[in-house]
């Protein structure tokens, strides 16, 4: 059976902020989507690229050579293997697509830091 999913209104519901919920499977990814607000912290996925698709609001991408902006209905790749650091100055909706092998919170374990199975709306 079909399902049709709003991300922005999933990403809207979510009462958590820097707490991504699982919508979708693709393959070998998941389709996650996040509230964000603050500064999320530096970290890598040594494996993983990692898409950032901004569905309301402004995210900047903190990386160690440079930064960039993203507005809604921009999208970014973050290569593997390079430290990034999500900084959203006001609250802001997010989709990412990640590898199912893609930890949360990449090479460094934080309070921010979710399993899959909160990921998956459980625990």
């Amino acid at each position: 059976m079909s399902t049709i999913t709003s991300p922005k209104q999933a990403a809207a519901a979510l009462n958590e902020y820097w707490s991504p919920r699982i919508i979708g499977e693709l393959d070998d990814s998941y389709i996650k989507v996040a509230k964000v607000l603050g500064t999320f912290g530096w970290h890598s996925h040594d494996d993983e690229d990692e898409l950032f698709l901004i569905l309301d609001g402004q995210l900047r991408i903190e990386m160690e050579a440079d930064a960039v902006e993203l507005a809604t209905g921009d999208m970014f790749v973050v290569p593997k293997g390079v430290r990034h650091n999500p900084v959203a100055a006001m609250e802001c909706l997010v989709m990412l697509i990640e590898r199912k092998s893609t930890l949360h919170t990449g090479n460094v374990v934080t309070g921010r830091t979710r399993s899959l199975a909160e990921q998956l709306g459980g625990a």
